[in-house]
């Protein structure tokens, strides 16, 4: 508070000459009468109520080397572009060497950040969580936006971007964005890939390398996981490389080797559905697994091949795809252990929707008069589209009058399907033409039969007369 201060015992003293009515008052008196005409007791009580501390308040009115008036003006202008009451305090109290500048480069900066896709009612909100912001040049900030629109982004994309995470744009050094951005390179990742990242998830900005990626990168190389593999989980899910490591990532994935998903297939579930490892370990995972342990009839010791062939089962809500599931089969008449085994053979049945599976099983049921455990022998039946491939192939079965399980009928390309039925046919045919002629043959032996008794009964009739 030095400068308020100084200017407080210049005011004072300049007061005996010119205002005569306090001339022939006391230094102390005409300094107390300056600061209640300055406004600055109502100044501190406000900046008390926006959560400021004192020396908060302090720096605020030295970066305005005491003049009251311009924090006033400063305040006026920060309500213009949407910043809220409560974030009032903190952007004045962080925000630095802006204070001091004129009000023309502050509207500059912010027009240049709209021309850039930032719109005008988010201005406030970027403000309010990066007022270093306002501390840069045009030419600093150009050289900023310039930074990630090389990479491909266009206006939406950049406005969106600096919405979501303004620290993106302002908090870094140069330096240590171009650090972190060639980093991310070494994952594969072309320059417009990378856009498309930052736009989406810019808080990898703000990830350490040294702390955070090189130890992640590490860790997945020991669970066999390659470079190609790390790049989806990065393109899928980026928040993973946000995450800590210890306190996050291990424990879940040391929960997947618990229950039985075996160490070199742990890398593919993770490349394979890289969100996992976002969820909630005890309000997501386990529920997930305990559910299909006890309702959906999984045995403990084929529990870790259902999760490693579709780890998307625990991204799936229990209350309304796997519980709904699960009443439909059984309403079906499939037993619970029974449910467990066409679970453990193809565990993507419970993630189909009801109404999906519904006019698949009337048919199988109604028009090609199959017996339920055809479909317990072959779950995957209700993979396959009902108007492209069970019913054309089933009106082929017809046509040539032959039969096959589900599994032949319906797995293979229609050349391979087209094979299996000439096969079929040709079977058929040879069957047909061998039953025929042994009952040819059945037929001459009794005609040759009969003549012989013929003749035997005519000889006899001949020795009697």
């Amino acid at each position: 508070m030095g400068q308020f201060v100084d200017r407080v015992v210049v005011q004072a003293a300049a007061m005996r000459r010119d205002r005569p009515d306090l001339a022939h008052q006391s230094f102390n008196a005409r300094a107390r009468v300056y600061i209640q005409e300055s406004g600055i007791v109502e100044l501190i009580k406000w900046f008390k109520h926006n959560s400021m501390t004192y020396p908060q308040i302090a720096k605020v009115i030295c970066s305005c080397s005491g003049d009251l008036e311009k924090v006033r003006r400063m305040i006026k202008w920060l309500r213009s572009i949407y910043v809220k009451g409560e974030f009032l305090g903190r952007v004045l109290a962080s925000g630095g060497s802006f204070l001091s500048r004129n009000f023309e480069e502050l509207e500059e900066i912010i027009s240049y950040l709209e021309s850039f896709g930032v719109r005008r009612d988010w201005i406030g909100y970027v403000v309010s969580r990066c007022p270093q912001l306002l501390n840069f040049s045009t030419d600093e900030l150009e050289t900023r936006v310039q930074f990630y629109t090389d990479m491909g982004m266009n206006e939406k994309d950049f406005g969106t971007m600096v919405y979501d995470y303004p620290r993106a744009l302002g908090y870094l050094s140069l330096e240590e964005m171009n650090s972190k951005v060639q980093y991310l390179k070494e994952f594969g990742l072309s320059n417009e890939e990378l856009g498309r990242l930052l736009a989406f998830k810019p808080q990898l900005m703000a990830c350490s390398i040294q702390e955070r990626w090189k130890p992640l990168v590490k860790y997945l190389y020991h669970l066999n996981i390659s470079r190609d593999g790390m790049k989806r989980m990065l393109m899928v899910q980026p928040t993973i490389f946000c995450l800590d490591l210890e306190t996050v990532i291990a424990p879940k994935v040391q929960f997947l080797q618990d229950i039985g998903v075996r160490s070199d297939a742990i890398g593919n579930v993770l490349v394979k559905f890289p969100p996992v490892l976002t969820y909630s370990l005890y309000k997501k995972i386990r529920p997930v697994v305990i559910f299909l342990l006890t309702k959906a009839g999984v045995k403990q010791e084929d529990i870790g091949k259902v999760i490693a062939l579709d780890p998307q089962l625990l991204g799936c809500s229990i209350a309304h795809k796997l519980e709904v599931s699960v009443k439909y089969f059984r309403s079906l008449g499939i037993y619970h252990f029974v449910l467990g085994q066409m679970v453990a053979d193809f565990p993507t049945l419970l993630r189909y929707n009801v109404d999906i599976l519904r006019p698949k099983y009337q048919y199988l049921r109604r028009v090609m008069v199959r017996p339920l455990k055809d479909l317990i022998e072959f779950p995957r039946f209700f993979s396959y589209s009902l108007e492209d491939r069970i019913e054309p192939r089933h009106q082929m079965l017809i046509a040539n009058r032959i039969n096959m399980k589900l599994r032949y009928m319906l797995t293979g390309s229609d050349e391979e399907f087209a094979q299996r039925v000439r096969e079929a046919v040709e079977r058929r045919t040879r069957f047909e033409a061998g039953k025929a002629i042994v009952e040819t043959s059945d037929a001459l032996e009794t005609s040759e039969d009969g003549e012989a008794t013929a003749a035997v009964v005519c000889q006899n009739s001949r020795d009697v007369d």
